[in-house]
């Protein structure tokens, strides 16, 4: 079985024609800024270092309760970020107010609940294939990007290409878990789906659980891919390898 995927991964590699850009979620700075009360460390110092140190760009994810991100910080980041700003979020109307406000250069949509811990399952882009049309429909008439984020499953990228989204992010939880078990077959789901983006013009992203021991086989895996948004792995192995070699590993990695 190993033998037969890896030849399938080989022909995979052919495809891989795009250099998959680093962006760093700086929401864990803003959790440890907040626990303290104050403004240390300050996420718009930290978010101007790591692009020092290479990173592609920055990405948030605000929620309605401001337990990390705060709206604020998303205002104070776009005065500051010099490359790729991405604010990610469920749309409410407060979100979408933010986003029209600061015009980052990409959104991506999440259908985080309320009390989500974290990001824990894609868009059913069918069932609700005309709200995502509408909210796209008007970032896109004001210059700004769209992704969404999605499982890799066939029938949810086919649903997104008729939301009119620029890209879609698939939500790699189940393949982190896997691959950190062995199985590398894990990535598969992700291939397939990928060469169905493919056909549909649609741009690729990804992110959640990738992390330095998980990044170089998937990025290596998924043709043209674009960009992978790396926040907790990434600012847990800085604590032990700091920010400056932490970025230039993933760089390595993702080349």
């Amino acid at each position: 079985m190993l033998r037969g995927l890896s030849a399938y991964f080989c022909v995979q590699f052919t495809y891989h024609t795009t250099m998959t850009k680093l962006s760093v979620n700086v929401n864990k700075i803003a959790t440890l800024r907040n626990a303290r009360g104050a403004d240390f460390p300050n996420v718009i110092k930290v978010a101007q270092d790591l692009e020092r140190f290479g990173a592609q760009g920055i990405t948030i994810h605000p929620r309605p309760d401001e337990r990390h991100i705060r709206y604020q910080d998303a205002r104070d980041l776009k005065k500051s970020v010099t490359t790729e700003f991405n604010i990610e979020g469920n749309p409410i109307q407060k979100f979408i107010d933010l986003v029209l406000e600061t015009k980052p250069e990409q959104v991506t949509l999440v259908p985080d609940a309320v009390d989500a811990i974290t990001s824990n399952a894609g868009w059913d882009t069918i069932t609700h294939r005309s709200f995502l049309q509408e909210v796209i429909a008007e970032f896109k008439a004001n210059g700004i990007r769209t992704s969404i984020f999605v499982d890799p499953v066939i029938k949810m990228v086919e649903g997104a290409k008729e939301t009119g989204t620029d890209r879609i992010e698939l939500y790699t939880e189940d393949f982190a878990k896997g691959y950190a078990l062995g199985n590398e077959a894990a990535v598969k789901p992700y291939i397939d789906v990928a060469l169905i983006a493919q056909e549909l013009q649609l741009g690729l992203n990804a992110g959640h659980d990738l992390s330095l021991s998980n990044i170089e086989f998937f990025a290596h895996s998924i043709p043209d891919l674009l960009e992978v948004s790396i926040g907790h792995a990434l600012v847990a192995e800085s604590l032990y390898l700091g920010f400056e070699e932490v970025i230039k590993q993933y760089l390595k990695k993702l080349s």
